[in-house]
C-alpha cells in the first residue's frame, strides 16, 4: 500500500504577518513551505532566516538600533524587550509577567535550537569537512512551525501595540436635545425611592439602542429643518 503523499505545510503565523505589512518575508515563507518537503535542509536555514527579517523589522519600525552584525539570539532578546507584551491593564500583575517571561525564555531556547539545528543540518550554511547529518521533513517541520509561532507571535504584538484605539461612541451629554425629548416622552422611571431618567437608562443598559434612536432623532430633526432654512433663502 502506497504511503499518503504529504499534506502542504502552511505557515499561518507568518502569512498573517505578511497581510498585515510584513510583505518582504514572503519569498522566504513560500521557500520554507516548500522546502520542508522537498529539501529539508534549507528548510533550517530560512527558519532562521525569516525570525531575522521579522525581528530586524520590528526594531526598525520601533526606531531601535541595532547593527548588520547582530545574531539572531541578541536580534530576538532586543525585540522581546522592546515589545510590549503584557495589555495595560495588566501591566503590574507580577505572577503574570513572571510566567511571560519564562515562555518567552522557552522560545529564545527554540530561537537558539533552530540556530544550531541551521549549522549543524542547513543545506546553505558554511561548508563542512565531512557530510552533514541528513535531515527529513518531520525534522524540518519542527523548525518551521517553530519559526512560524515565533513570527507570528511578535508581528502580532508589535502591531497590536500600534493599532489606535477605535474611536469612542457618543457621551450622554452629546444627546441633550434626544435626552430632554425622550425624557419628557417617557418621564421618570422609579425603583422604590430611586428616580432614573429614561435617557440614561436607555444610554446605560442598551447604548446601542440608545444611538440608533439618537441617529434618527438627529436625522428628524434635520428634515424637519430644512423646508425653514429654504425659506429663509431670498
Amino acid at each position: 500500500m502506497a504511503a499518503p503523499a504529504p499534506q502542504p505545510f502552511v505557515m499561518h503565523g507568518a502569512r498573517d504577518a505578511m497581510s498585515a505589512g510584513l510583505v518582504h518575508i514572503e519569498e522566504q515563507v513560500k521557500g520554507i513551505e516548500q522546502a520542508v518537503v522537498e529539501n529539508p535542509g534549507l528548510a533550517f536555514d530560512l527558519a532562521k532566516t525569516l525570525v531575522e527579517s521579522t525581528c530586524r523589522a520590528v526594531l526598525g519600525e520601533r526606531s531601535v538600533a541595532y547593527t548588520a552584525t547582530d545574531d539572531l539570539p541578541k536580534l530576538f532578546k532586543s525585540a522581546t524587550q522592546n515589545l510590549p507584551f503584557l495589555p495595560p491593564t495588566a501591566s503590574d500583575a507580577a505572577e503574570v509577567r513572571k510566567s511571560l517571561a519564562q515562555t518567552l525564555a522557552g522560545l529564545s531556547t527554540a530561537i537558539q535550537g533552530i540556530c544550531e539545528l541551521r549549522n549543524q543540518c542547513g543545506f546553505a550554511s558554511h561548508g563542512a569537512g565531512e557530510p552533514r547529518p541528513v535531515m527529513e521533513a518531520v525534522q524540518a517541520l519542527l523548525a518551521a512551525e517553530a519559526a512560524d509561532a515565533i513570527v507570528g507571535f511578535l508581528h502580532r504584538v508589535h502591531r497590536q501595540d500600534r493599532t489606535p484605539p477605535a474611536p469612542a461612541g457618543p457621551s450622554l451629554e452629546d444627546g441633550a436635545a434626544f435626552n430632554a425629548s425622550l425624557d419628557e416622552e417617557v418621564g421618570p422611571i422609579q425603583i422604590r425611592e430611586a428616580l432614573f431618567s429614561a435617557s440614561e437608562v436607555l444610554f446605560r443598559m442598551e447604548p446601542e439602542t440608545y444611538r440608533i434612536y439618537l441617529a434618527e432623532f438627529d436625522g428628524n430633526n434635520a428634515d424637519a429643518e430644512a423646508p425653514a432654512d429654504e425659506e429663509a433663502q431670498p
